[in-house]
């Protein structure tokens, strides 16, 4: 009996489980894509889960971190013989981390023809706003009166000059 020693045997093998593996978790990320964009105050963020249980859909936060969770299930008789079976099945959990500056409280999820929909509204202390400027009493910190070829409109007689 001849034995064949191959030092990188074992590191073909934990090679391949670590490629399986990357491939597994791409494959989930496949099978609920999102797209996320902002329109006005608030984000949108929309998930494809075609051929999901409508009832197995949840939507949850935990401090920031907002978790998808849906279930496909394998559908069909189990007295069939598959030829081809590329649908993924089982539970499917997406987590992403919010970052501040969101109305947590304010959140909408909706779920129609196999697109889960969320409203993320930004927080009303997060949108833009305009600061009016006070001025003081000094001449310096004063608007300047409109000018016209070269003499005040307003009559301000320290400008007449």
């Amino acid at each position: 009996m001849v034995v064949i020693f191959d030092p990188f045997r074992d590191f073909d093998r934990l090679a391949e489980r670590m490629l399986s593996t990357a491939t597994d978790m791409s494959q989930a990320m496949r099978s609920m894509p999102v797209d996320l964009y902002r329109s006005g105050d608030h984000y949108v963020l929309r998930c494809d889960l075609p051929g999901v249980d409508p009832g197995s859909v949840h939507v949850g936060l935990d401090g920031r971190v907002l978790t998808i969770r849906a279930e496909r299930s394998p559908g069909g008789d189990d007295d069939v013989e598959w030829l081809s079976r590329e649908r993924p099945v089982g539970t499917f959990v997406r987590q992403l981390s919010l970052g501040a500056g969101l109305d947590l409280e304010h959140i909408e999820a909706t779920f129609r023809d196999g697109v889960l929909t969320l409203t993320l509204p930004v927080a009303p202390e997060s949108l833009p706003r305009r600061i009016e400027v006070a001025f003081a009493g000094s001449a310096h910190d004063a608007p300047r009166p409109e000018v016209e070829a070269g003499r005040t409109v307003a009559g301000d007689a320290t400008a007449a000059g």
